[in-house]
């Protein structure tokens, strides 16, 4: 049998806390060859399987290398974007733009980070948005789509050069002090988890799939 590896991988997000466990997974799995990095930044990691290409989110993108699967973690917030219209600029505009850059590049496969409470019909600006940004993705036609549904997520954000978010930390210390009260889907969850989840549902489903924080934590 030929056990050489095969996939050829697109991440955009790997700076971020989920994309950096997405990266690590990839880098680690022997039956990907090759993983292309779409970041505005320079990653601190040199690996043979890892091209990185540096690219401005605001622009159009360029043409990209022929890949079979795509995992997008790109997301901000309101208040470190600095607008609602600039935090837009990010969690739907990047993301549909990466994801239709990825598809024309040929892949098939596409997992994402969006959030709990997704719903395009929201009243809260933030959910309308992660919501929005699916219904746009679902209809990109990629023969599978696994989205990630993530409550309030656990991670280093301080070793990633980023400002920690206060609704993390208080989430944090709320899910440790209550725990036996609060819903498995209203806990916080490890940002690795959230990326085991992704790396394993994506090769393995077909169609639509999304998971909730509960899935992610269970994984």
């Amino acid at each position: 049998m030929d056990a050489r590896p095969s996939r050829t991988v697109l991440i955009a997000g790997a700076t971020g806390l989920v994309g950096r466990e997405i990266l690590q997974g990839l880098l680690a799995d022997d039956s990907v060859a090759a993983v292309h990095s779409l970041a505005r930044r320079e990653l601190p990691l040199r690996h043979p399987k890892l091209i990185q290409h540096r690219v401005d989110f605001s622009k159009a993108l360029p043409t990209l290398p022929r890949v079979g699967e795509a995992f997008i973690a790109l997301g901000t917030t309101i208040k470190v974007a600095g607008s609602q219209e600039a935090f837009r600029a990010v969690d739907f505009d990047a993301v549909i733009d990466v994801a239709r850059a990825a598809k024309a590049a040929g892949a098939t496969r596409l997992g994402v980070v969006s959030a709990m409470g997704a719903d395009p019909r929201s009243r809260i600006f933030y959910n309308r948005v992660k919501g929005e940004t699916e219904e746009a993705l679902a209809g990109l036609g990629f023969d599978t789509l696994v989205i990630a549904r993530p409550s309030f997520l656990v991670g280093d954000r301080k070793a990633l050069g980023q400002p920690e978010r206060g609704g993390e930390k208080l989430a944090l210390r709320v899910s440790n002090w209550l725990a036996p009260l609060i819903p498995d889907n209203y806990r916080s969850v490890d940002a690795g988890a959230v990326a085991r989840a992704l790396l394993k549902a994506v090769p393995a489903s077909s169609g639509q799939r999304v998971m909730p924080s509960s899935e992610l934590r269970r994984i």
